[in-house]
């Protein structure tokens, strides 16, 4: 843990191949959608309007942001599966985090997290390590990522951003 309400598991360090490792993540992209919803439970609108920290999103933005992302990503595995070393599209999530859909109901982007979560551990579960090995481009960090690398961010994302909201109930009394 850290002290920097931006991070509060730390920042993503990448791993080592292992299958220890590999069952791991894949357990945490598997259940993200219970932990995130777990952590809104029971919140009203004033909290999930609420900042996880001075100048941050608001906990309902954070679950949006959440679904934005893992749908992006989701499309990041498939691109590297089915193409060779495919360039991704970056996007501009702050911008994204503005948009009226921003105004839903969290539960809208939390059903559709257990759906695409479903799918998205269908497609990678059996993965081989030359699967893994699979090569992604993108265009803003200017180099190439393995699926393997993306894997341990999107885990390490989807437990970061839970655990914003779980920093916030805590600090709030919640």
């Amino acid at each position: 843990m850290t002290t920097d309400p931006r991070y509060p598991i730390g920042k993503y360090e990448p791993q080592a191949f292992s299958q220890e490792q590999k069952e791991k993540w894949l357990l945490d992209i598997r259940f993200l959608p219970e932990e995130l919803e777990r952590s809104v439970l029971n919140l009203d609108m004033v909290q999930l309007h609420t900042p996880y920290r001075d100048g941050g999103w608001t906990v309902q933005q954070l679950v949006h942001h959440v679904a934005d992302s893992h749908m992006n990503a989701y499309i990041r595995f498939k691109l590297a599966l089915t193409e060779e070393t495919p360039t991704i599209k970056p996007y501009e999530e702050k911008l994204w985090a503005q948009l009226p859909d921003n105004e839903l109901p969290v539960n809208i982007s939390l059903t559709l997290l257990h759906a695409l979560h479903q799918r998205w551990y269908a497609t990678i579960r059996n993965l081989t390590q030359t699967d893994w090995e699979r090569m992604v481009v993108h265009p803003e960090h200017g180099r190439k990522m393995s699926l393997w690398f993306l894997l341990g961010m999107y885990a390490w994302h989807g437990k970061h951003h839970t655990a914003h909201i779980h920093s916030l109930r805590e600090s709030k009394g919640w």
